[in-house]
């Protein structure tokens, strides 16, 4: 059985955990191989090389941006990266190797980005220019990882093949599809182990599109290629039929099976199983994808089929965000006016933000955007057509599932909200019924997940 397997950062820097858990977990002999792993850089790292993804604190890439001396943080994160080396030492690893390959990695990335910062110098070139230097930066931490990993996995004995999709020393103008073909090209799968980088270098540009999301289109891209039997996703947690922080841990369990609708309902709210966009491949070829507990190796995890539809009537998931904003159009010249909906998505589409809800009256259209793509702008433009325009800070909770159909559903979700005084500003549903969305104030989103988990869980 080919596996395309992808270990998050979270698991990668448990490195213990993911070689007696996913690596050797009950397997031995020729059981260890024809398996392919993409790996995320360490926890961290990517952080200090780009931005943190949370807070958004700067990282190297930044000072570059902004024509900083941008040398000692590069020589911050090596020296982080060999602090690395020798905490999985113990493990196996060759530190002298291992330092000897990032010393060389990152002096190489340095002789690349000082090109991109004489560039950028020039006056000529800006923006292709810094989208280079983020990518020669992120590829950094990857690279890292996957040798690590793969030297000591050599080092145990086993046939470990490190596959560097970085392409540094490649000067070839191949797109990321083809480098992942290329290097595969020669790979009998069936007697080797492959551990591959997160970061795929491509005359297309990985990051352009996907940005910190590029490892899951490494991931796909290698699983499209390969035609696994199964692929598989290692995280620090179950997907869970709630959010186990809110929830409890006693009160939610793993969601066993769903299909791709659901994982691209969760990715709407921000809860991603995989990343839509590397979900789409895997969905047309018919490849199945398993997410799996890093921590606890004897469970089957998850499996997202694209066929799978629920034999029981149930809702299969309770999530939201709590990081939403609901911008309400009013105008008593909408009824009957044809057109109006669509102002409102051109003004949408001139400040390239996208929604994830919305509902209508006949006098008003309510939209919900995530709190981050708000641009003031985007409602002074939507007030100069409209006589009205609003925003409040809100939160969305939504009740996901294969088979939702079933009478009195929606009742019973509204009756558990009103019993824990929680007003509904909005709700929802597209005629499918795989996701009802329910609007709330922000200050009552873990109180309406809670409500909902006691009542439906």
């Amino acid at each position: 059985m080919l596996t395309v397997e992808k270990i998050g950062g979270t698991s990668m820097s448990a490195l213990k955990d993911v070689i007696d858990n996913i690596i050797y977990y009950n397997r031995s002999g020729s059981d260890l191989y024809n398996r392919v792993f993409v790996v995320s850089a360490f926890s961290g790292v990517t952080n200090l090389l780009l931005e943190n993804k949370k807070t958004k604190a700067p990282g190297a890439y930044h000072r570059l941006a902004n024509n900083e001396d941008y040398h000692d943080a590069v020589s911050s994160i090596t020296a982080h990266l060999k602090e690395l080396n020798r905490k999985y030492q113990p493990l196996g690893l060759d530190l002298a190797a291992a330092d000897d390959f990032i010393e060389q990695h990152t002096a190489k990335a340095l002789t690349y980005l000082e090109s991109a910062t004489t560039m950028l110098a020039s006056g000529y070139l800006s923006e292709g220019v810094l989208l280079a230097a983020r990518e020669i930066l992120a590829s950094i931490g990857e690279a890292h990882s996957a040798f690590v990993l793969a030297n000591i996995l050599q080092n145990k004995g086993l046939n470990a093949r490190f596959i560097d999709l970085a392409g540094f020393d490649d000067r070839r103008g191949l797109t990321i599809s083809e480098r992942i073909a290329d290097a595969f090209g020669s790979v009998d799968l069936r007697g080797c182990l492959c551990i591959v980088t997160g970061y795929a270098k491509g005359t297309e540009g990985i990051m352009r599109e996907f940005d910190r999301g590029y490892s899951e289109v490494t991931f796909s891209k290698v699983a499209e290629l390969l035609r696994p039997d199964e692929a598989i996703i290692h995280k620090e947690y179950h997907l869970s039929t709630a959010d186990p922080a809110i929830a409890g841990v006693d009160n939610v369990h793993p969601v066993g099976n769903t299909n791709y609708d659901i994982a691209d309902q969760l990715a709407d709210v921000g809860m991603e199983a995989i990343h839509p966009k590397a979900s789409k491949p895997l969905e047309i070829a018919g490849i199945s994808l398993r997410i799996k507990n890093t921590f606890e190796p004897s469970h089957p995890g998850t499996l997202i089929s694209k066929g799978y539809v629920s034999k029981v009537k149930r809702v299969e998931v309770i999530t939201g965000t709590d990081q939403q904003i609901l911008i309400d159009v009013y105008d008593p010249l909408m009824t009957g006016n044809v057109g109006s909906d669509l102002q409102i998505m051109q003004v949408f589409a001139r400040h390239e933000v996208s929604y994830t809800y919305k509902t209508t009256s006949a006098n008003s259209i309510s939209t919900v955007i995530w709190e981050s793509d708000f641009k003031p702008q985007l409602i002074a433009d939507l007030g100069e057509k409209f006589e009205k325009v609003s925003v409040e800070p809100v939160a969305v909770v939504c009740l996901l599932g294969t088979n939702m159909d079933q009478p009195g559903l929606l009742a019973k979700a509204a009756s558990a909200l009103a019993k824990a005084d929680i007003n509904i500003i909005s709700a929802g549903f597209a005629q499918r019924k795989v996701n009802i969305q329910f609007v709330v104030a922000r200050e009552q989103f873990k109180a309406a997940i809670l409500a909902l988990n006691q009542a439906l869980g």
